[in-house]
């Protein structure tokens, strides 16, 4: 049964969150999210019933990327609990990427999105929510709010030597870190795929301190390995926090390092031909079954791993040898 809210009813429910000279404005209320680009700030959306009250766009986080406005990820207040959301709006684009000679045809599916957080609901290790359909059967997806940063955000805000972090801190983020993979194991198991790994899609619980996969709803196309790019994304996480973040040529030509006249083309990542994979080179200290498994990722790869059971073998051997 579905319960018509009034103007007067939503004003008194929002009241809290809206400025003196807005108490008395008509809401504009939507439960229709098809032009997301409509919906505002302030603005209600009311998804069975439920009000949302609008804040925010969403806004992209890295990579110099920081204004790039996101209009179909808001920002919301659940009117009925007064707890913070993240409503996904649909929205579809596709791109193609080539990784190692595959290529992957990649695409946005909200119901791929709808049904990961069927599968994981509960699990720590990722986001938690609900998809529900607005009035025209788009697929919305409300999600529970997750304070704390990236785990790029922190790696980028750490202010020491690699060789203080590699010993002191690289550990216990190593830990967590396989905690993810075992995650994204987990969803491989019940025939699902995240299908945009990156280390901006990792955020550090600030109430729980373990790490927690946001955003699945990139799918994409393969004519190989069902996994590929979801282990592809894994190697590029694990050298970015082995390296305390990108280990970038023209940085190391700027800073005339001694290890530059050593790197070769196979040892550079075989996504970001700009980043060193073979981290050993530069940082002499780093164990060889680490580096070993970073150059699975690297452009001198003979073989890719096929799964992440491999992957966890492999840095559990580290971890015994250390």
């Amino acid at each position: 049964m579905t319960t018509i809210l009034s103007q007067k009813v939503l004003r008194q429910m929002a009241s809290r969150w809206l400025a003196p000279s807005q108490s008395h404005h008509p809401l504009r209320i939507h439960t229709d999210t098809t032009d997301f680009f409509k919906i505002e700030y302030n603005d209600v959306v009311v998804l069975n019933s439920k009000p949302y009250l609008i804040r925010h766009n969403a806004k992209e986080g890295r990579f110099g990327l920081d204004d790039e406005v996101k209009f179909w990820v808001k920002r919301a207040i659940d009117l009925k609990t007064g707890s913070l959301k993240i409503i996904k709006l649909v929205f579809y684009e596709t791109f193609k990427s080539r990784i190692g000679g595959i290529e992957f045809e990649c695409f946005r599916s909200p119901k791929k999105e709808a049904r990961i957080l069927d599968v994981i609901a509960g699990h720590r290790n990722f986001m938690h929510g609900y998809s529900i359909e607005d009035k025209k059967g788009n697929i919305v997806r409300v999600l529970d709010y997750i304070f704390g940063k990236s785990i790029h955000a922190y790696i980028e805000s750490l202010k020491m030597d690699h060789h203080a972090y590699f010993y002191n801190l690289f550990p216990g983020i190593l830990r967590n870190f396989m905690e993810c993979i075992e995650a994204i194991r987990f969803l491989h198991q019940h025939g699902e795929k995240h299908g945009d790994i990156r280390r901006d899609h990792i955020l550090i619980d600030r109430d729980s301190g373990g790490y927690r996969w946001i955003d699945f709803d990139f799918n994409y196309r393969h004519r190989e390995n069902i996994y590929g790019y979801d282990l592809f994304g894994l190697g590029n996480v694990l050298v970015f926090l082995v390296g305390m973040g990108d280990v970038l040529l023209l940085d190391l030509k700027n800073q005339d390092h001694p290890a530059l006249s050593g790197l070769r083309e196979e040892d550079v990542n075989i996504v970001f031909n700009n980043r060193v994979a073979n981290l050993k080179k530069i940082y002499p200290y780093i164990p060889e079954s680490l580096n070993r498994v970073l150059m699975h990722f690297s452009k001198g790869a003979n073989w890719f791993y096929e799964n992440t059971t491999q992957l966890l073998d492999d840095l559990r051997e580290f971890k015994t040898l250390t």
